[in-house]
């Protein structure tokens, strides 16, 4: 019996095997932010850092060392950030014009950075290795000229150098060697005095905008930050105070992170092999403070009558702490997913057929705008009959073989936003998930990629955020109030066949809540802005305005709705991205300048093809228009393409 009685734990689930290693990273997060509220989680999204919530990449299953230490390298990069930046004085101090802004910020990022490697030597390997990582990615060992070379990124790697010892990471050698002669020309002393005050970030600004100024961007610089005079005595005591306080801080985190260091260390043996999704730019860190500023305050003066900045919107949010962006793996197991998959093909037996067929049609418009050619003088393929004469002449002469080649269609994402809220129950959320499947399946064969996301709430009536509200004692005006749940069916890099169970969870009971469109537009965006496809294409569908009753609630009666048109106006006018909307039962044409509004749900089917369909033509057309060279229809293929359906 006694085996009989150990054989159920053996058997149980046991956590993922990269569980510890993210435990270790979330401690050691903590402990050098010196946050012991911050909120670490890992997605497949890009990095980033807002608040008290941090986002890193979700490491492999089974990581080598290198993915180790580079997830742990963006783990520290963005905790040094917390312990050693003060949005106060940087939003003081930082740059008005775009060059020397992005300048700054880089270099800002490497002193929290030098800050961390100097006082702790495992942080600086992890640095080391991230950096390595990030350049390479960017194919900036590549880069030929100057032109390319981005000037803030070297400054920063030089600074790192002057402050740390540390060469530039080998996949960035280029870059600084583009640019050092010019650099060390103009600003080399100013270099070399940025040592003696990397402890103050506010003296430290302070010689980076006279660096700036060594590199002749002393036009972008804006006003000096406003000092009173008589307050200038408190304010050196209060440098100082904060310049002591600051380095107690960094000593006291690197005794916390020790421990962590050798536990993560000793994970680091143990690793295997695989893939990571760790891209992550300066241009991220960049849009991070930009943010964190703009929250406090950014501008010292007003903008002129005629500025060009967006317009800005009253809509805010009470707390993020309960929002969440899941994947379906993460709200159910593998089995019941696969059971919710089998009853969605039960439920769409009768759809198939008609669905197919539209998109073929879509398949064939697509593929009709190829470009294709031949490869000649191959050692296999079809025989190229115009070359038999070469046998005749020349019986010595091998024979010539021609493979057909096919070019990628126009290097594109296509992006499709769902609604996920309760109206969408029955059938409409069920020919949803059957069209984004077979969607994503044809736009696949094109060489075009597909991302599936959906959007709806955790909860009825504001859930855990209402909650908080009511605890703080029902401030008046709280914006939104209720917990998001944004969902990745689907990302853009992966295959159709690894994220087809995936859709069969809009079909869970209890999933389907209250819809913001506003934000979950907002998030299909960032998302798409980046991917690094030419063009980017968005299409929303959904049934109804935005509804959150907890929202509505405590706030005026379209406060949701302004936004969403706030939203969509953006993105309309200044993004490259194209947006589409189709509504079901619903007119969106108010709010969308490319819309299409279906009675029913089962005419979803032919508006996407048709509005991709037209998407596609009217690029066609304007290349013709530009005067590019007319794309010739290929020639009957000898064969049938497997898959496709063509012949």
């Amino acid at each position: 019996m006694g085996p009989m009685a150990r054989e159920p734990s053996s058997s149980a689930k046991s956590p993922p095997p990269t569980e510890p290693l993210k435990k270790a990273v979330g401690v050691a997060m903590r402990a050098i932010a010196g946050d012991g509220e911050l909120e670490v989680v890992f997605a497949t999204d890009r990095p980033s850092l807002a608040g008290h919530r941090a986002r890193l990449p979700e490491p492999p299953r089974r990581p080598t060392a290198h993915d180790v230490a580079v997830t742990r390298g963006l783990a520290d990069s963005m905790a040094l950030r917390l312990a050693c930046h003060d949005a106060a004085v940087h939003r003081d101090h930082v740059p008005e014009g775009p060059k020397a802004r992005a300048v700054f910020e880089a270099v800002e990022q490497a002193r929290c950075e030098a800050l961390g490697a100097r006082a702790m030597p495992g942080v600086g390997a992890n640095l080391g290795a991230m950096l390595e990582d990030r350049y390479f990615r960017g194919n900036y060992h590549e880069i030929s000229d100057r032109a390319d070379a981005p000037l803030e990124d070297a400054v920063a790697l030089m600074v790192r150098e002057r402050l740390t010892g540390e060469a530039p990471p080998r996949s960035a050698e280029t870059l600084v060697q583009m640019w050092r002669p010019w650099i060390e020309e103009k600003a080399g002393a100013n270099l070399a005095n940025l040592d003696a005050v990397v402890g103050s970030q506010k003296d430290f600004a302070r010689a980076v905008r006279g660096l700036l100024v060594s590199l002749d961007m002393a036009d972008e610089l804006g006003g000096e930050p406003d000092e009173p005079d008589e307050n200038e005595d408190g304010d050196r005591n209060d440098t100082s105070d904060d310049q002591s306080s600051g380095e107690a801080d960094e000593q006291e985190a690197a005794d916390k992170a020790a421990p962590q260091e050798q536990e993560a260390t000793g994970e680091d043996q143990e690793t295997g092999e695989t893939e990571v999704e760790a891209d992550v730019s300066d241009q991220s860190m960049e849009e991070d403070a930009a943010d964190q500023a703009r929250e406090a305050g950014e501008a010292k003066r007003p903008d002129l009558p005629f500025s060009n900045q967006p317009p800005e919107s009253d809509y805010k949010v009470f707390t993020q702490r309960f929002d969440e962006i899941t994947r379906p793996e993460d709200l159910c197991d593998g089995q019941e997913l696969d059971r919710l998959r089998a009853y969605l093909d039960k439920q769409l037996v009768h759809l198939q057929g008609a669905v197919s067929r539209l998109a073929n049609r879509l398949q064939r418009r697509l593929m009709a705008q190829q470009n294709r050619g031949w490869d000649f003088d191959m050692e296999e393929g079809l025989l190229d009959t115009a070359r038999l004469t070469r046998v005749v002449t020349d019986p010595m002469q091998p024979l010539a073989f021609k493979l057909e080649r096919d070019t990628d269609f126009r290097d594109t994402v296509v992006t499709l936003l769902i609604d996920n809220s309760g109206s969408m129950r029955g059938r409409p959320i069920t020919v949803a998930a059957a069209c984004a499947d077979i969607l994503a399946r044809t736009l696949e064969r094109c060489g075009v990629k597909v991302e599936l996301l959906g959007f709806t709430t955790k909860a009825w009536k504001g859930g855990q955020s209402r909650e908080a509200w009511l605890a703080a004692g029902k401030p008046p005006q709280p914006g939104r109030l209720n917990d998001l749940r944004h969902i990745v069916y689907k990302a853009a890099d992966a295959p159709w066949r690894r994220a087809r169970r995936n859709l069969g969870l809009m079909m869970r009971e209890g999933l389907l809540k209250e819809n913001i469109d506003g934000e979950a537009l907002n998030w299909a965006h960032e998302r798409l802005l980046a991917r690094p496809e030419n063009r980017k294409i968005l299409m929303m569908i959904s049934d109804g305005a935005p509804v959150d009753d907890s929202t509505l609630s405590v706030n005026p009666g379209n406060y949701l709705e302004r936004h969403l048109r706030h939203v969509i106006e953006e993105i309309e006018t200044r993004s490259p991205v194209e947006l589409i909307a189709i509504g079901i039962g619903h007119d969106v044409t108010r709010y969308y300048r490319r819309a299409v509004t279906i009675v029913d749900a089962e005419e979803l089917a032919g508006a996407m093809t048709e509005q991709l369909a037209s998407l596609f033509a009217e690029e066609d057309a304007s290349d013709r228009r530009r005067g590019a060279p007319r794309r010739q229809p290929a020639a009957p293929r000898p064969r049938r393409v497997a898959g496709m359906g063509l012949k």
